[in-house]
């Protein structure tokens, strides 16, 4: 919503509001009705704000000052909202940045010392181990900035600034499009903004939707690609507890990992060189050694990916029918036959280490979200609230005419999808993620298209040969044969064994015709017959390309079958999004004017956000209580040396068996590890720093806590936690365990 322009109003009298005619800007007559009750609904809000929960929100940052800073400042947060966000200063936002394509990370001192999570870093540590460097085993740390290592694809963003340009998006839009039209003008608009706002810099620039559409906000960044490895402690400490642990606490992992950032000699970002420096940040954190207490602030900023917190029981029952179970299902057999082949050869373990991470996290949140919806009755309390806006709605004619078939669209629409969304799933979890050559493969298409033609540009044929000759080494470096012929075999029965016929791709007909229905013989012929099975068939077939050996391949054609699949699909699914997503901007305009009393934040979308509460323990069920830390203790507790989930390294044992905590210590003695509090985040927090009240570096977002996996959908405020490194764990383990006191020096520790 445009709130920073809508609290003007206020000041121009009423009579103004309708043309807006002191700010020379008027808004469409489609338009108009709903930009006046965001308007009331944000004003009475501004005007009760003490009474919401501060723990709950992913707040926008150039809000603050309107709406959260007095309740911040109350919990303890002494810093004033110019000081989290500013563009014309220096800033906490400056030193908090997307790192990579998933995560946060924060920025620890004036050479671009970087911090994340050990998860988030875990692709890069996974990029440079092998057998003879086992980084994710044995850990790595750079003794001089010489020893740093290129990681190439990664990148670092910064946020410039953000602008709420939903009064420029609106005012040419109007409800007699359809949604396909609206999107369309949306993407036209969002171009024009986007090239006004960077021009001929070097900074990049997309606009955002929030409120299911209603608001629009542009938002400026600035890339660095130069990012470079600096430490990482092993995966005992880093992975501690691992999957086990995954989503629980209490918690004993060291998720950290050190990065830099790099820029050219002038500072601005530049390609990879040995003639980069680091870069010197607009702002970077200092770190606190005093620590956490109970009910001390806490404030995380971070990139949270998604929200669905406006979602209905009809999602929801969607949820826990069709997406959820697919999900456990298919990756819980493709995991038990990964994690087999992992324990049997170090070199697979090595090479699977960062696909099963990224499988299995995702795997047991959906169990946990599973349990919980069910749990926590979400379904019964969205059917609460949209019987309560029904019945609002049908009291006032104009509510009726605005919202009254907002419902309905989403239902029918959710309905008439779920058979197409089934199938979706299951070639998504199956054959897009399972078996891996199709989609290899795949990667071939724009070579293949080029060859087919009738006089083939050789300029085009040997750029997309040398890039293809790229993507099969990248490939092949991390790829098992045998464990993937297991997989895909696995995989293909599943999908066989369970969605319709009607949504089977075209090579099911080979199978059935040539293979008589036997899976796992037209599997062994894709290992037998195809050019990608093997890095010297994929080499001797780029060294003589043709269009006609791609068509012949069975992989090959695999792949486009699935691609084929899932465009019907896709285009099935498409066709009822027109209703979805009408209904679900007049069921969230609505909801907002429904409930005036109530601040309500947009759904979370990878844009920067803020939220603040409290260290906090809880009660998850009867009886039982979690204290709001864990230390060093709880690791020793934890070591089982026949499972490595849970093996400690001799050296931290020598540490804590001498108490050799040095100044990280708590004032009891302690070494503290994790900590939980009350702030609200999600996927893509990961590796958010955890802020006190002056600004400083407390600790590390990694996790959320099991009793809150719906929270996604509805917050949970007596049991939804965030679990953090504590940072003092952190420099323990860089100083103490590593040795690596150098890193040290550079930071200011407070």
């Amino acid at each position: 919503m445009a709130f920073l322009s809508f609290y003007t109003v206020l000041l121009a009298g009423a009579e103004s509001f309708r043309k807006f005619e002191f700010l020379n800007i008027h808004i469409p007559s489609s338009n108009f009705i709903l930009v006046k009750n965001i308007f009331i609904a944000f004003l009475i809000s501004v005007l009760t704000f003490g009474s919401l929960r501060a723990d709950e929100g992913m707040w926008l940052l150039p809000l603050l000052q309107e709406l959260n800073i007095g309740a911040m400042q109350k919990m303890g947060c002494r810093l004033s909202a110019d000081d989290i966000y500013s563009i014309n200063h220096s800033s906490l936002k400056d030193a908090v940045v997307i790192f990579g394509g998933g995560c946060t990370g924060e920025i620890v001192s004036g050479e671009g010392l970087l911090l994340t999570n050990h998860h988030c870093g875990y692709d890069a540590i996974q990029q440079h181990s092998s057998v003879e460097r086992d980084y994710l085993s044995d850990g790595f740390w750079a003794g001089s900035r010489g020893e740093e290592i290129h990681t190439p694809d990664l990148n670092v963003t910064f946020l410039v600034r953000i602008e709420d340009v939903s009064l420029r998006v609106n005012d040419r839009l109007n409800d007699r499009m359809t949604e396909t039209e609206r999107a369309d003008a949306i993407e036209r608009i969002s171009a024009e903004i986007t090239g006004d706002a960077v021009g001929d810099t070097h900074y990049t620039a997309n606009v955002e939707s929030f409120y299911g559409g209603n608001s629009f906000y542009l938002l400026v960044y600035e890339v660095y690609s130069d990012v470079r490895m600096v430490g990482a402690p092993p995966s005992s400490i880093g992975k501690f507890g691992n999957e086990t642990d995954n989503w629980m606490w209490p918690r004993h992992t060291g998720d950290f990992s050190i990065f830099r950032v790099y820029a050219g000699p002038d500072g601005k970002p530049a390609a990879y060189s040995p003639d980069n420096v680091p870069l010197k940040p607009r702002h970077f954190l200092p770190v606190s050694l005093k620590g956490v207490e109970k009910d001390d602030f806490t404030m995380v900023m971070g990139y949270p990916g998604g929200t669905d917190r406006y979602m209905t029981s009809f999602g929801v029952d969607e949820l826990l029918k069709v997406d959820l179970p697919a999900r456990v299902k298919i990756r819980g057999e493709k995991q038990d036959i990964m994690k087999r082949h992992m324990y049997a050869d170090p070199a697979v373990r090595i090479k699977y280490a960062t696909k099963y991470a990224g499988s299995s996290n995702y795997w047991k949140y959906s169990i946990g979200q599973i349990a919980g919806i069910k749990r926590l009755d979400v379904y019964g309390r969205k059917s609460e609230r949209e019987e309560r806006f029904t019945r609002w709605v049908n009291a006032d004619a104009g509510r009726k005419a605005r919202y009254g078939e907002a419902l309905q669209l989403i239902r029918t629409g959710i309905e008439a999808n779920s058979p197409h969304n089934f199938a979706c799933s299951y070639l998504i979890e199956c054959m897009f993620h399972g078996a891996e050559l199709p989609r290899f493969a795949s990667r071939f298409r724009m070579l293949h298209d080029e060859l087919a033609k009738d006089k083939p540009d050789p300029d085009a044929v040997k750029m997309l040969t040398e890039r293809a000759r790229d993507v099969t080494g990248e490939f092949f470096k991390d790829y098992d044969r045998a464990l993937d012929r297991e997989v895909t075999e696995a995989m293909l029965e599943r999908y066989f064994a369970d969605v319709p016929q009607a949504y089977y791709p075209d090579f099911h007909k080979t199978i059935v015709r040539k293979y008589k229905g036997d899976v796992g013989k037209y599997v062994q012929a894709w290992f037998d017959r195809s050019i990608f099975s093997d890095p010297a068939r994929v080499d001797a077939f780029l060294k003589k390309p043709s269009a006609k050996a791609l068509q012949k391949d069975p992989v090959y054609e695999a792949g486009q079958s699935i691609y084929r699949s899932l465009e019907m699909t896709g285009n099935s699914l498409s066709a009822n999004d027109d209703r979805i997503s009408r209904g679900y901007r007049q069921y969230i305009a609505g909801i907002l004017e429904m409930d005036r009393d109530k601040v309500w934040y947009p759904d979370a979308n990878f844009t920067m956000r803020l939220t603040y509460g409290k260290v906090d323990d809880y009660f998850p069920r009867d009886a039982v209580y979690y204290s709001y830390y864990t230390t060093l203790k709880g690791v020793m507790e934890k070591e089982d040396r026949a499972n490595p989930e849970f093996t400690v390294p001799d050296r931290l044992k020598d540490l804590y068996e001498t108490g050799d905590f040095g100044r990280y210590a708590d004032r009891n003695g302690e070494m503290p590890v994790c900590f939980i509090s009350n702030n609200d985040i999600t996927g893509g927090n990961s590796g958010s720093p955890v802020i006190n009240g002056r600004g400083e570096l407390v600790g590390i977002a990694f996790d959320g806590n099991w009793e809150a996996m719906s929270g996604d959908i509805v917050f949970e405020p007596e049991v939804q936690r965030t679990i953090s490194v504590d940072i003092r764990y952190v420099l323990f383990i860089i100083d103490r365990f590593a040795g690596a006191t150098h890193l040290l020096d550079e930071m200011k520790i407070n």
